[in-house]
């Protein structure tokens, strides 16, 4: 038999294996609301699986595959999460602190700096890791920082801090 074949036959049956999830090089700072999603997620899964294996052969072998990939990944940000105090300082951004900031067009914009997998961009919840976080991260009300943006970077101004 060719190679060929062989390696073709391998390559479909590794087709069905998901992809691993990346987990990030950064440290796994979360709020203490993030650990408690991360813990959420962990035990929806767990529940999925159940589920998924109860249906034995029957059951969406691919979903149930995917469902395992999903779960060691939150297992993994679960046990190397590390819990932030709450913000408290109004003067200094932290991780947990909301921030009002202008940009250079002086449009104003409110964040909240969180973990990785507690970001959600559309409610302003950002990665404290992801450039605006860092350019964020220790600045004060006045300070002028350079939040360094694919499209280009951008001086923005922090106007107010809420712990």
């Amino acid at each position: 038999m060719s190679r060929a074949f062989v390696n073709e036959d391998q390559a479909a049956a590794q087709a069905d294996q998901p992809v691993e999830r990346r987990v990030s090089d950064q440290p796994n700072y979360v709020t203490a609301n993030g650990l408690r999603q991360l813990q959420q997620r962990v035990r929806e899964l767990n529940a999925l699986r159940s589920a998924l294996q109860a249906q034995g052969e029957r059951g969406d072998q691919q979903r149930l595959a995917d469902t395992e990939r999903d779960l060691r990944y939150f297992s993994a940000r679960v046990q190397s999460a590390q819990v932030v105090p709450a913000a408290t300082s109004r003067s200094n951004v932290q991780i947990g602190s909301r921030v009002r900031f202008v940009d250079e067009q002086e449009q104003e914009h409110v964040v909240q700096l969180v973990g990785e997998d507690e970001a959600d961009a559309a409610r302003g919840m950002i990665n404290w890791g992801s450039p605006l976080g860092r350019a964020l991260l220790g600045a004060g009300p006045g300070d002028e920082v350079l939040w360094r943006r694919p499209a280009g970077d951008q001086t923005i101004e922090v106007v107010e801090i809420e712990a």
